[in-house]
């Protein structure tokens, strides 16, 4: 497999390769490495914090009521706002660490695929878990566990549908940003669904409960179909349409190939995964297609905020002392994790740059990895080329408390000469500028390098 096409399949389906594992693959076949990366991601493993608190709490409430009161509610939900910053940093983290590469990645595109949040982190976790569990299994469980998910009932308002009086919010997401798109359902077939879905809740540990008393058990009409219909139902049916394959696709190739979609290629993707809505099998597909590795698709991504973080940890393995600074990272940055814009989540692509990111991205490697301190302008340098490095290495502003291993970035890139760094950390052809800026700079020290690599307008790419 050639060199390029591992990084840019690394690029896609993580967060990057360093040289050392990229050379142990170098000489295997595609399918060999394909495989692998779905060997390494059978498993899926829980990601947890501690929430023994919260759950004490709620025991000691419950031996003695039926129900939380406000306090309890109160206090439950002041603990959640620490855990949720813990499992925040806990789950960047894992992004950079798991040797279940793909599926890590894959929970993280699922997390703006079934949005979803909440102020309780007993859910939240458990939510989170559902989408790694199921990140590559198959889509019909996946969609009926997403369901009955007490964090998605409550954020959707499904545990205030019932018999008497249908929310109908969760069954209009279900098919407009979860299943088929606008322009697959009607507005009837919204209010009928939302009937099948009557009498889902839970209790208050966040565990799935039917309740038959809330329940409408009358005849629904449902895209042409008409019958006693389930909320189980109502998603079978979905899934009998091709057009929620197409749309699920239209996703997956926006979010791992390219922003532009391209209909012969995404018409392929659903035929494949209509035959029985396997995610894995849909996944080795694309990945395995000579299209995946064309050109046009390498470098032309713009990197998310959580991808620009989580490349930069896979280089430079980078702690951060308080928690509360990745989150203010993620915010300034734009997205930050658990907590989505809406429920239709982030738009990606351009979106992810404007006039004011963009500085902080090319400030922040620095302000990251370095301390804030970056190479002084040499006297001989032309008056366009300092311009343009004060321009992207102004280093004022936040200064981060961090810890950085700079001994493991260094013994990855042992062996690699300076002039040959930019192609491991950059995805995207460099300008003529870049080109003329990169040459003119002193290179005392590979981390400096690296780190100047990082601030280059073209490592925002993927």
């Amino acid at each position: 497999m050639k060199t390029q096409h591992i990084q840019h399949l690394y690029r896609r389906i993580g967060f990057g390769i360093l040289p050392s594992p990229l050379d142990a693959l170098a000489h295997k076949s595609k399918k060999d490495v394909i495989d692998m990366l779905f060997k390494a991601s059978k498993r899926s493993t829980p990601l947890e914090i501690d929430t023994s608190e919260i759950n004490a709490i709620v025991k000691q409430k419950l031996s003695t009521s039926n129900t939380l009161d406000t306090e309890t509610k109160r206090k439950i939900r002041q603990l959640s706002r620490k855990k949720q910053q813990a499992f925040n940093v806990a789950w960047l983290e894992r992004l950079t660490t798991s040797n279940a590469l793909l599926r890590e990645k894959m929970t993280l595109f699922w997390a703006n695929h079934f949005v979803c949040e909440d102020n309780n982190i007993v859910y939240i976790q458990h939510f989170n878990n559902t989408l790694r569990t199921h990140a590559l299994g198959n889509f019909k469980d996946f969609v009926n566990a997403i369901s009955k998910e007490a964090a998605m009932t409550r954020y959707l308002n499904n545990k205030q549908n019932r018999k008497l009086k249908p929310n109908e919010n969760f069954a209009r997401e279900l098919m407009e940003l979860f299943t088929l798109g606008v322009g697959h359902y009607t507005e009837n077939d919204i209010k009928e669904s939302a009937k099948a879905f009557t009498g889902y809740n839970h209790d208050v540990h966040g565990a799935f409960k039917f309740r038959a008393r809330q329940h409408d058990d009358g005849f629904k009409t449902f895209l042409g179909e008409t019958g006693r219909f389930s909320g189980e139902d109502i998603i079978a049916i979905i899934l009998k349409q091709k057009a929620c394959a197409h749309f699920v696709c239209s996703k997956i190739y926006r979010y791992f190939v390219n922003d532009v979609p391209n209909a012969t290629h995404i018409d392929q993707m659903a035929t494949v995964f209509y035959k029985d809505y396997n995610i894995e099998k849909l996944m080795r597909f694309v990945l395995l297609s000579d299209w995946f590795y064309d050109k046009q698709h390498i470098g032309t991504k713009i990197k998310s905020p959580i991808e620009f973080l989580a490349g930069l940890k896979t280089l430079v393995p980078t702690t951060f002392k308080k928690n509360r600074q990745v989150i203010i990272i993620q915010r300034m940055l734009g997205q930050t994790l658990l907590d989505p814009p809406n429920v239709a989540g982030w738009k990606g692509g351009r979106s992810w740059i404007d006039s004011n990111t963009i500085i902080l991205r090319l400030r922040l490697p620095s302000l990251i990895l370095n301390n804030a301190y970056i190479s002084t302008i040499g006297a001989d340098e032309t008056d366009a080329i300092a311009a343009l490095k004060k321009q992207r290495f102004n280093t004022k502003g936040k200064r981060f408390n961090t810890t950085t291993n700079w001994a493991y970035f260094e013994t990855h890139f042992k062996n690699i000469p300076f002039e040959a760094m930019a192609p491991h950390l950059l995805a995207c052809d460099i300008t003529p500028e870049t080109k003329a800026y990169l040459s003119s700079l002193k290179k005392t020290s590979k981390q400096d390098y690296c780190i100047q690599l990082m601030s280059l307008p073209e490592y925002q790419m993927c």
